[in-house]
C-alpha cells in the first residue's frame, strides 16, 4: 500500500482559548481530488496552513511527502506545491508576465525556462492578451486566473486551492476544473475548499466537511450518502392518483406532492419496479442527494448535537 502524500493524525491547532481546529486525522493519496467544505471558521484554513507548514500544530502530527512541513527538511518539498489563497495580492506595478516569471525562478526555473513556462500558464489560463500589463488594471477575474496559474507552476505534485473559482466567469470555471482533472490524470493531488458546492462533486474523490474546529465526516460521496441516509427522490409522470391510493408507495410521498417518492436508498429498486411495471406510467427521474443536500444534513446535524449538549448542561447547572 502507498504512502499517503499528505497525513494528519489527531492534529489540531489552538490558540489560547480558541480551539481552530480539533484532532483531525486524515490521508490524501496521490492523485487524489479532496473537497474540504465548510463555513466560515469552520477551521479550512487553518488546516491548509498546517499543511503548508506555515503554522505547527499544537497537538497531533502532520506529514506532507513523508516529512514534516514545518520542519527544515521539508525546504525541498515546496517547490513540489501550489497555493492559491482565498484572497490572491501581486505586485501591482509588475505586468502578469513578470509576476509569474519571478515565481517561476522563486521556485527554481532557470532564467531562460521562467518566462517561457509563464507565457504557457498565461495562455493555459485565458490571460495572454493582458500579459504586459500592469497587474493593477487587472479585474477581480483576472487577477484569480493569474493567481490559478501561480499554482500551477512546475506542475505540482500537491495543490491546495481556496476558493479557486470566486470571480470566474462560467467559461473560466469550466477550463479551471478541467485543468485540475489535467493534474489528478497526470498524478497530482489537490485539495480544493470551495464555498459554490454545484459542479464541484463530478471533479472530486472525496469530500471533508468541517464545523467549528471539528472533522464530521470525511468519505466519497457514495459513502457520505449511505451514512447520511438521505432519500432517493424519485418523480412520476402519468400516474394521477396511483401514489395517493397505493399503500406500500403513500408513506414515501412528498409534503404537497402526489407524484414524487423520498424512498431510502435499500428501497430503491422495490419502488422502481412496482413503478416501471405500472402501465400509465409516462416517464420518471430518479435523484440522489447532492453534495449540497450531504453536506446540510451532516452540518444540521452537528448543530443538533451542540444544542442538545448545551441544553443538558444548563440543566445540570439548574439543579
Amino acid at each position: 500500500m502507498s504512502t499517503p502524500l499528505v497525513s494528519l493524525t489527531n492534529a489540531g491547532k489552538s490558540y489560547q482559548q480558541l480551539d481552530a481546529l480539533k484532532s483531525v486525522t486524515m490521508d490524501l493519496n496521490s492523485g487524489e481530488v479532496m473537497g474540504l467544505f465548510g463555513h466560515n471558521g469552520a477551521g479550512k484554513t487553518t488546516l491548509m496552513k498546517l499543511i503548508l507548514g506555515v503554522i505547527s500544530p499544537s497537538f497531533g502530527k502532520v506529514e506532507v511527502m513523508g516529512r514534516a512541513p514545518d520542519s527544515n527538511a521539508a525546504w525541498h518539498n515546496r517547490s513540489k506545491i501550489g497555493f492559491l489563497p482565498e484572497n490572491v495580492s501581486f505586485y501591482d506595478h509588475l505586468t502578469g508576465l513578470e509576476v509569474l516569471s519571478y515565481f517561476a525562478k522563486l521556485k527554481g526555473f532557470a532564467s531562460s525556462n521562467a518566462k517561457k513556462h509563464a507565457v504557457n500558464l498565461l495562455e493555459q489560463v485565458g490571460i495572454t492578451h493582458a500579459m504586459k500589463r500592469p497587474v493593477k488594471h487587472y479585474s477581480k477575474g483576472m487577477r484569480q486566473r493569474l493567481g490559478l496559474a501561480q499554482a500551477f507552476i512546475g506542475e505540482p505534485k500537491l495543490l491546495l486551492l481556496d476558493e479557486p473559482t470566486v470571480g470566474l466567469d462560467p467559461t473560466a470555471t469550466h477550463e479551471f476544473y478541467r485543468t485540475v482533472d489535467q493534474l489528478k490524470s497526470n498524478g497530482s493531488s489537490v485539495i480544493l475548499c470551495s464555498h459554490v458546492l454545484p459542479g464541484v462533486e463530478q471533479h472530486i474523490d472525496r469530500a471533508m466537511i468541517l464545523s467549528s474546529g471539528e472533522l464530521l465526516a470525511i468519505g466519497a460521496l457514495t459513502e457520505l450518502r449511505q451514512k447520511a441516509a438521505l432519500p432517493v427522490t424519485i418523480t412520476t409522470s402519468g400516474l394521477n392518483n396511483f401514489l395517493v391510493n397505493n399503500k406500500t408507495l403513500q408513506c414515501f410521498l412528498a409534503a404537497n406532492s402526489t407524484s414524487t417518492l423520498l424512498v431510502p436508498a435499500q428501497e430503491k429498486l422495490a419502488v422502481l419496479q412496482q413503478l416501471v411495471n405500472h402501465e400509465n406510467l409516462t416517464d420518471i427521474q430518479l435523484e440522489t442527494a447532492n453534495l449540497e443536500q450531504v453536506y446540510q444534513h451532516f452540518l444540521t446535524e452537528h448543530e443538533l448535537v451542540k444544542q442538545k449538549n448545551e441544553n443538558s448542561l444548563t440543566e445540570q447547572g439548574n439543579c
